[in-house]
């Protein structure tokens, strides 16, 4: 029979243990770590949410002038709106009032007359004032100067105490709303008598017509004694 050499089973166990530790670090070095497999697609991420941000960035700064070219539309429109609607106004006032005219002429015919009297005057005082508060403005006075684009003139003369035309009788008022005329003044005019119109001198004119003659005097040691 063998004997058992005492210690064998001591001297074989660290062996064991070097053999069974050899794979686990060979795993170890082989698996990659978890850093490295997350990198690449953190990367990714941040490149596609990256080209998200600037495709939104464009949308919002394309419908944000669409919005601000609807709104400068809008103002636009509601400018014309509200010009033609003062112009459709002013239009329809205008017509009312050029279809009032020959009462006005009527009215002041007889106030001329002195037929202006009892009940006839105030109806008379009260369209007047109805005409005016929508803007009716006569005008048209003697003697102002003669303006073809307000007046029409009807008749005309001669006068000598005229140095430009002048509008020397109102034959008929004329009527504006606004700076707009919806009748001449028709007008009686009168132009300087041609030959007539003489041009005075002014008082320096005078003096400077004056001082040649006083210099010659003194040139000549003034005026002969006895």
């Amino acid at each position: 029979m063998t004997e058992e050499t005492p210690g064998f089973d001591e001297q074989n166990e660290p062996a064991d243990v070097s053999e069974g530790s050899a794979p686990e670090a060979a795993e170890s070095k082989a698996a990659p770590t978890p850093e490295k497999e997350g990198a690449a697609p953190a990367g990714d991420a941040t490149v596609a949410l990256t080209a998200q941000l600037d495709q939104a960035r464009t949308a919002l700064n394309e419908r944000t002038a669409d919005v601000q070219r609807l709104q400068a539309e809008y103002q636009n429109y509601r400018r014309r709106v509200e010009r033609d609607r003062v112009t459709v106004k002013e239009i329809a006032v205008a017509n009312l009032l050029t279809e009032l005219l020959p009462v006005l002429d009527d009215i002041g015919r007889a106030r001329e007359h002195g037929e202006l009297v009892g009940g006839f005057k105030s109806v008379a005082e009260s369209l007047e004032t109805v005409a005016a508060k929508m803007g009716l403005q006569q005008f048209g006075k003697e003697g102002e100067p003669f303006d073809p684009t307000i007046h029409e003139a009807l008749m005309h003369s001669y006068a000598p105490d005229v140095t430009e035309t002048t509008c020397v009788a109102i034959l008929q008022p004329g009527y504006r709303i606004g700076e707009r005329t919806i009748r001449p003044a028709r007008v009686a005019v009168a132009e300087p008598q041609p030959g007539a119109q003489t041009v005075k001198e002014t008082p320096a004119q005078a003096s400077a017509s004056d001082e040649p003659a006083s210099e010659d005097n003194k040139e000549s040691g003034g005026p002969d004694e006895g």
